[in-house]
């Protein structure tokens, strides 16, 4: 390329910035090559015009899977297949705790150029705890990517999210992924095939849904093939088959470019210059900047008339601004401040909302309060409830699956109800990262009642460990009152793969026990199924706990006397209050105990040496850890650097009279 040629590109791509973007057709990857890097955002994306082009070149679909089975660096490898450029792995991962538990949290959507289509993906959360963001996600696509491990097979949150596609209409393309793996034969995926068609069937999929296109695939490698290649790649390796697949097999979205405006609020997010950014595909019509708009609620509740001030989507890694946008996009908008997920943003004459499909209710629910414990405000700065509730009434927007209610009495104490512990241990997390000082209560499942009838949601887990466990694994769960439905060997020689139904209250700190009891060396995996009756009380999983009876720094003679009783939770010289929990009793029942006593000194002289006090680490909890082993009557004392459990009641005299009260 010329100099001059390149300068005058340059210049072109600058009032192209400059100025809204009218224009844009989309080119081959091929067509990429060549130009100037701040062209590439452009070159992706179909024309944008005010005269709308119809649909027959979107394409809008989901990559579905169970958690770690590649759905983030597939994503990865699509986006650099049609020429856009990353800057590192997992790029669709930007929030912090994603990066560093490796799983995706919340849902995202970008947009990518290939052979004149514009394809518009999401990648889904992997996780049950997650599995409302599936369930909207899916009300804006057409088409899905079933994401499934060829040497693990279909997992529970496989057939969670399958079943959701399924009732939806939608037609899966099955992709076989690690399939570059040694231990991976054409037996093996033949047997994969075989579970899923079983799969299909059993969750009531239609003759279409059934005859699935299936595709081979290493997302590691960078390639997808539509022939089993064991143990090479194929020739040409690359990502266009699964591209082509996704052209030929999801359909155009449905829509009317002249009807009347409409889209239904999927995500939201919050910028400090823009204000709400609301996102969602154009169901019908087409939208321009400075159009008024009006916001229909999902609840009927009054959203009221405003006007749109930026249109913008994702292109690769980056942000486009549009001037306008039409019927089967997916796009984000500014100046609808009253729009939440499930409402409807619409022209001012839409007469009614769209519907936002079913979403399965919470299961679990704590209370969120301030910290009073007598090391309060130590460390946060955010320590009112006001502080709080307004935190958790904003996280609640962004999540659909998330509720926050006033706690009657509770002064300003708010009840968080949700899918699953680690759903409320990473909201915790966050907020603790954020300044937030809080106590928070143990899990309780949130109940329903039928026909007079109490119902508690129950729970698929399934576990694959080494055989010398399978014991007290199922003697574990059985004490949780979970039910053995399938006991199996699999391929790795030695290992078992158990599946149980248990309550979800059983399964509250499972996790840590599940960990302890296979040595680090087993899987676990859980996900909702269904609502079921009662299963009466659960047998008893814990000891009793170590209280102080004194507040200071603790001390190596203290504990040294201590170790011998149980498990301690604390260290030499750490603070601790009256009512505080410092450890685990090696027998049933509470014990109060003083950790700050020290060593009388005296004028007697001793001709022996001192006897050395040496102490075991102490059990370090982590925030999930805690959140499943706090009992009723305890709290969880959260703080910016440190987690605690403590008593509800932290004086001794009040917990001993509510007892012979309560007897």
């Amino acid at each position: 390329m010329s100099n001059s040629l390149f300068r005058g590109l340059q210049t072109s791509c600058s009032l192209l910035c400059a100025s809204s973007v009218r224009t844009l057709h989309a080119v081959t990857p091929g067509c990429v090559a060549g130009l100037p890097l701040l062209l590439q955002p452009f070159t992706n994306l179909r024309a944008f015009s005010s005269a709308a082009s119809g649909t027959e070149h979107l394409r809008d679909f989901a990559i579905i899977a169970h958690v770690d089975h590649g759905k983030t660096t597939l994503m990865d490898r699509l986006l650099s297949q049609t020429g856009n450029t990353l800057t590192g792995d997992r790029v669709m991962d930007s929030n912090a705790l994603e990066k560093e538990r490796g799983i995706t949290i919340s849902s995202k959507y970008t947009s990518f150029g290939y052979k004149g289509f514009t394809i518009n993906a999401v990648d889904t959360p992997g996780h049950a705890d997650f599995g409302g963001e599936v369930e909207r996600i899916l009300g804006m696509v057409d088409g899905a990517l079933l994401l499934v491990d060829a040497n693990e097979g279909p997992l529970s949150q496989t057939k969670f999210v399958l079943e959701k596609a399924l009732k939806r209409g939608l037609k899966p393309v099955v992709v076989l992924n690690k399939v570059d793996r040694p231990s991976v034969t054409e037996q093996q995926c033949n047997e994969v095939q075989s579970n899923l068609f079983d799969l299909f069937a059993h969750l009531g999929a239609t003759d279409d849904q059934l005859d699935f296109t299936t595709l081979y695939a290493s997302a590691r490698e960078g390639w997808a093939s539509t022939e089993l290649c064991v143990g090479q790649a194929p020739e040409n390796p690359s990502m266009a088959p699964l591209l082509d697949a996704i052209l030929e097999h999801v359909p155009p979205p449905p829509g009317d470019p002249q009807g009347q405006f409409a889209m239904l609020v999927t995500m939201t997010e919050r910028d400090s210059f823009l204000g709400r950014v609301a996102t969602g595909r154009i169901a019908s019509g087409q939208v321009k900047v400075g159009d008024k708009i009006k916001v229909l609620r999902h609840n009927g509740a009054p959203g009221g008339d405003s006007k749109v001030t930026k249109i913008f989507k994702r292109s690769g890694v980056g942000k486009l601004e549009l001037d306008s946008a039409s019927a089967g996009d997916v796009i984000s908008m500014t100046g609808a401040a009253a729009a939440g997920i499930a409402d409807t943003i619409g022209a001012v004459d839409l007469a009614a909302a769209l519907s936002p499909g079913p979403i399965e209710p919470p299961t679990l629910s704590m209370i969120f309060g301030p910290n009073d414990s007598p090391l309060a405000g130590r460390e946060g700065s955010h320590l009112t409830g006001s502080k709080i509730g307004e935190r958790l009434n904003a996280e609640a927007e962004t999540s659909v699956s998330l509720r926050v209610l006033p706690v009657d009495g509770g002064g300003e104490s708010f009840e968080v109800q949700a899918r699953g512990e680690l759903q409320l241990g990473l909201l915790i997390e966050n907020m603790r990262r954020e300044g937030y000082e809080l106590s928070v209560s143990p899990p309780v499942v949130v109940y329903r009642m039928v026909n007079g009838q109490r119902m508690e949601p129950l729970e698929e887990v399934v576990c694959e460990i080494e055989d010398e466990f399978s014991g007290p694994i199922i003697d574990a769960l059985s004490l949780r009152r979970g039910e053995l439905l399938e006991m199996k060997p699999i391929e790795v020689e030695g290992k078992q793969r158990l599946t149980f139904v248990a309550p979800s209250r059983g399964l509250i700190g499972f996790r840590s026990l599940f960990a302890t009891l296979t040595r680090g060396s087993g899987m676990l995996h859980r996900a909702f199924q269904s609502y079921g009756h009662y299963k009466g009380p659960l047998d008893k999983v814990r000891k009793g706990v170590l209280i102080s009876m004194a507040g200071g720094k603790t001390t190596t003679h203290a504990l040294g006397l201590l170790e011998p009783r149980g498990v301690l939770f604390t260290g030499i010289q750490q603070e601790v209050y009256n009512g505080m929990i410092i450890g685990e009793c090696s027998r049933d029942g509470e014990m109060e105990v003083n950790p700050v006593r020290e060593k009388k000194l005296t004028n007697v002289r001793n001709t022996g040496s001192e006897e050395k006090v040496s102490l075991s680490p102490p059990r370090v909890f982590t925030l999930e850890d805690a959140i499943g082993y706090v009992a009723e009557d305890e709290l969880i004392e959260v703080t910016p650097s440190k987690i605690r459990l403590r008593k509800r009641m932290l004086d001794s005299s009040a917990r001993k009279s509510l007892k012979r009260k309560a007897a």
